[in-house]
């Protein structure tokens, strides 16, 4: 059973790597560990690290050595992180680890959400209905950043040969929670959320067509949709059956409704040309939530083409776990792996019996591993609700 957990670099630096592996392996009781190889920004509390209680990555950036003649002449590039200068490859050392007797290595890689990149080439990042640029979000139909993400992917799994890489955001991303200051005087509804993150930039709006999409109107409508939302007293649902229904419950728009249809096809060639790209002895699997089709994530065609996925089931209960586990099942079938991804936060989980709950119902409904959320994030003392719930799921 695959049983890993999220870890940044630094946490591994300020920890020491020998400490480290031994809380994850001896007291958390895991057996992998995921590494944050390509991450973006953020404001993260650290209550583990003895020397920074605060920590802000630099944004857009990698935690591996890329190297020049594998960049020369591409249009986007990877920038590496001052981190990997100032206190190692971290990916390297778990590499070394392993050889001698060490945890099993896999690779957590975000893809297109990617600020600093946008900013860098807005012309590749995904454009609303009213060709406003998203600028943390490289767009999955762009052949540049189709290129960087593929190479990127390539590269890790050639140089450092992990047993696995988690692919986040090898998609269209929501409109809400990913930049920062973000401000909201409307209060956006879901369904508002995803008329907002809807792309029609260049090389969306050229690949639908090509591919007998009615993209001006489909454009269009959701252009509708955006004006009268914002002309709205007060937020009201345009769409019946959003989110339950999928994309059925666009039928009533039928331009719409062939666009959201052919969405799912540049993240699935996407998936498609990373996993052909990379080395075949690592695993390549998608890091994805439920709903995953707001994001253009068909999960049974990228489970035909690369090697399964993981399921994040945050703030889930138990049925909602066993439900999700069971429809990934289905989705990628019998052979393709599958994992849960949990948040050890508080409050969202309260006890190490509520984890375990979790964990089980993941089990049992048809996943094939779990990793947890986040080894730097969370005390000390809930490594033991780790523990225990992985212990529950051998007895």
């Amino acid at each position: 059973m695959h049983l890993s957990m999220w870890t940044y670099p630094w946490d591994l630096q300020d920890q020491g790597l020998v400490e480290a592996t031994a809380e994850l392996r001896d007291r958390a009781s895991l057996n992998s560990i995921s590494l944050a190889t390509s991450y973006h920004a953020g404001r993260f509390l650290q209550p583990r690290s003895p020397l920074q209680k605060a920590y802000f990555p630099e944004d857009g950036t990698v935690y591996y050595r890329p190297q020049d003649t594998t960049w020369v002449g591409r249009e986007i590039r990877p920038l590496m992180a001052q981190n990997v200068t100032e206190r190692g490859d971290m990916l390297a050392a778990l590499k070394q680890a392993r050889a001698t007797g060490g945890m099993k290595v896999s690779c957590w890689t975000v893809c297109l959400h990617n600020t600093r990149l946008g900013m860098l080439h807005p012309e590749h990042v995904t454009r609303n209905a009213f060709g406003n640029a998203n600028y943390y979000n490289l767009c999955p139909s762009s052949p540049a950043a189709r290129d960087y993400v593929v190479t990127m992917v390539a590269e890790i799994t050639q140089s450092y040969k992990p047993d696995m890489v988690e692919l986040e955001s090898p998609s269209f991303m929501g409109f809400a929670h990913e930049y920062h200051h973000e401000k909201d005087g409307v209060g956006l509804l879901p369904e508002d959320d995803f008329f907002m993150s809807l792309c029609f930039c260049d090389h969306c709006m050229a690949r639908a067509q090509k591919a007998g999409v009615a993209v001006e109107g489909a454009r269009d409508t959701v252009k509708r949709f955006i004006a009268e939302l914002c002309e709205r007293e007060v937020p009201e649902a345009q769409v019946p059956g959003f989110p339950a229904e999928g994309i059925d419950a666009f039928r009533a728009w039928p331009d719409l409704y062939s666009y959201l249809s052919w969405r799912t096809e540049p993240v699935t060639s996407l998936v498609a040309e990373i996993r052909a790209a990379a080395d075949p002895a690592t695993r390549i699997v998608l890091i994805d939530l439920k709903d995953g089709w707001l994001g253009g994530v068909d999960l049974a065609a990228v489970g035909m083409i690369c090697d399964g996925a993981i399921l994040c089931c945050y703030s889930m209960e138990p049925d909602a776990v066993s439900d999700l586990m069971q429809a990934g099942r289905t989705a990628l079938g019998p052979e393709k792996y599958l994992g849960a991804g949990f948040r050890v936060f508080y409050p969202e989980v309260t006890s190490a019996e509520a984890l375990a709950a979790r964990a089980r119902a993941a089990i049992d409904g048809g996943a094939d591993g779990i990793n947890f959320y986040n080894y730097g994030l969370i005390p000390q003392r809930r490594l033991d609700w780790v523990r225990q719930a992985i212990h529950g799921l051998r007895t």
